[in-house]
């Protein structure tokens, strides 16, 4: 039996871009499971936020719990991931007006819950302005604007670049060594911005293999990004529909500098 008879007699066997997506109602699936991956959440959140009603904590339960919560938002994160890149396979797009610094600035926040609780906390607690700017300053964290992108107004999707740039502020989260710069910028019609770590870096032969699904790369002294690059992946084919594109290049020093090209005004591209 060939391999083309195997994945035309089974629906279930992913085959390359859409096809997949077409093949299973994904969307059907991931709504399915994100019911009970809330109700975990949930269940997580109320034992730690309510003492007083489910009993006092050790500080060994507290942080197993706290793990659990963490480990449960990225799930619910992959799936979001999951069904914004079926969406767009499906030509599937919501297309609004907002300020791409303040959205941002929203993502990144999120992106600290996601993969820190504790500098989260410490963020949350200092408000909005100035005072926030300083916590994140000592957190390594920079928001580096332009006075153009300030004013700026996107007609994009919003929920896909949201996700977008929430994988890539993830991905430096978690391989940053001490700071983290996420800067934008208005070239000609298009949004620019780039997020830099100082991490380990990606390899030039390695730059694109990252942004393949499913694929598994090995450490080595510049490259410790492995995983199944889902996230990576699933941001370019996002971008790409919104008539964008996600490039990698070297940091000056060390780390990585992820760019993000996107039209001020949705292009979607087949």
């Amino acid at each position: 039996m060939t391999k083309d008879s195997i994945e035309k007699d089974n629906p279930m066997v992913p085959s390359t871009g859409g096809e997949f997506f077409r093949d299973i109602n994904v969307e059907f699936l991931i709504h399915e499971l994100k019911d009970p991956i809330s109700v975990i959440e949930t269940a997580v959140r109320m034992l730690l936020e309510k003492p007083d009603k489910f009993g006092p904590l050790t500080d060994r339960q507290e942080k197993a719990l706290n793990r659990a919560l963490r480990n449960s938002k990225k799930a619910r994160s992959l799936l979001a991931d999951l069904l914004e890149v079926g969406r767009s396979d499906a030509g599937c797009f919501q297309c609004s007006r907002f300020n791409p610094v303040f959205m941002v600035d929203e993502v990144l926040v999120e992106a600290l819950e996601a993969c820190n609780t504790s500098p989260w906390e410490t963020v949350q607690e200092a408000g909005q302005g100035r005072d926030r700017d300083a916590v994140l300053e000592k957190l390594g964290i920079h928001l580096i604007c332009s006075d153009l992108v300030r004013g700026a107004q996107l007609c994009q999707d919003e929920a896909k670049f949201r996700q977008i740039v929430g994988n890539l502020i993830k991905n430096a989260l978690q391989h940053r060594h001490q700071r983290l710069e996420i800067c934008m910028d208005v070239l000609e019609d298009q949004l620019i911005v780039e997020v830099v770590d100082d991490g380990p870096g990606v390899e030039k032969e390695n730059r694109e293999l990252i942004f393949e699904r499913y694929t598994r790369l090995k450490a080595c002294a510049l490259l410790s990004r492995t995983g199944h690059g889902l996230g990576l992946a699933g941001a370019r084919i996002l971008a790409r529909h919104l008539g964008g594109d996600i490039t990698v290049k070297d940091n000056r020093g060390s780390g990585a500098v992820f760019r993000l090209t996107l039209p001020f005004t949705l292009t979607e591209k087949n």
